[in-house]
C-alpha cells in the first residue's frame, strides 16, 4: 500500500485567478507523477479577512487555525508567491509569522514565484529560501518561476516552462520518495516495538 505524502501547496497570491496557481498545479501535477501525494491547497486570497489583523494565532478565527494547523502538520510544502514591486506580498509574508517557529524544521520545500518578468526570478533564492532556512525546513534546491508571459489564460504557454517544470519535479522526486521511504520505516519500527 503506498504511503501518500501529506502535501499543502501554498498559493500566496491575493488575486482569483492566478497565475502562480497555474503554475503551483502544474508542479503539483508533475511531481504526483512519481510521488504519492495527498494534496490540499491553500489560496491566501481566501484568509485575507482572517489573518491580516492578527498578531497570533490566538487572535485567529477557526478558518484561519485551521489553515495554519494544516501548513505545520504537513509533510511536504510547494510554496508559490508573485512578485510585486521586487518582493513577494506582504500578507503572504505575514501568514508565516503565525507559523509555528519549530513546525517546518526538516520539512521539504519546493519553491515558486511568478513575476512579470525573469528580473524577479532570484526572489526564490533571496526572499522565500531565506525564509524558509530560518524555519529550518529543507528548501529544494530547484525552485521553479514563471514570468507572466509563460502563463497566459490559465495556462502554461511556454515550452521552456513546461521543461523547467518536468526538471523541477525530477529532482524533487528522489528526495520526497526519500521521505516516504523514511516514514515507512518510521512506521514499522513503531509496529515492531
Amino acid at each position: 500500500m503506498p504511503r501518500f505524502l501529506n502535501t499543502v501547496v501554498i498559493n500566496g497570491s491575493l488575486h482569483r485567478p492566478s497565475r502562480t496557481r497555474v503554475l503551483l498545479e502544474e508542479v503539483t501535477q508533475k511531481i504526483s507523477h512519481d510521488v504519492a501525494l495527498h494534496t490540499q491547497f491553500i489560496d491566501l486570497v481566501d484568509l485575507v479577512p482572517f489573518i491580516g489583523t492578527a498578531i497570533s494565532k490566538d487572535n485567529l478565527n477557526p478558518v484561519a487555525k485551521q489553515a495554519l494547523q494544516r501548513i505545520e502538520n504537513a509533510d511536504f510544502l510547494i510554496v508559490g508567491a508573485p512578485v510585486f514591486r521586487g518582493s513577494v506580498p506582504g500578507l503572504f509574508k505575514h501568514l508565516f509569522d503565525l507559523i509555528d517557529m519549530d513546525a517546518l524544521a526538516g520539512k521539504p520545500v519546493l519553491l515558486a514565484a511568478t513575476g512579470g518578468s525573469a528580473l524577479h526570478g532570484l526572489v526564490i533564492d533571496h526572499q522565500l529560501r531565506t525564509l524558509f532556512g530560518f524555519f529550518h525546513a529543507l528548501s529544494l534546491p530547484a525552485g521553479i518561476y514563471a514570468t507572466s508571459a509563460e502563463i497566459q489564460d490559465g495556462k502554461i504557454v511556454s515550452e521552456t516552462l513546461a521543461k523547467r517544470l518536468e526538471l523541477v519535479a525530477s529532482l524533487a522526486a528522489p528526495v520526497l520518495n526519500g521521505v516516504v521511504n523514511q516514514q515507512r520505516h518510521n512506521i514499522a519500527e513503531r509496529a515492531v516495538a
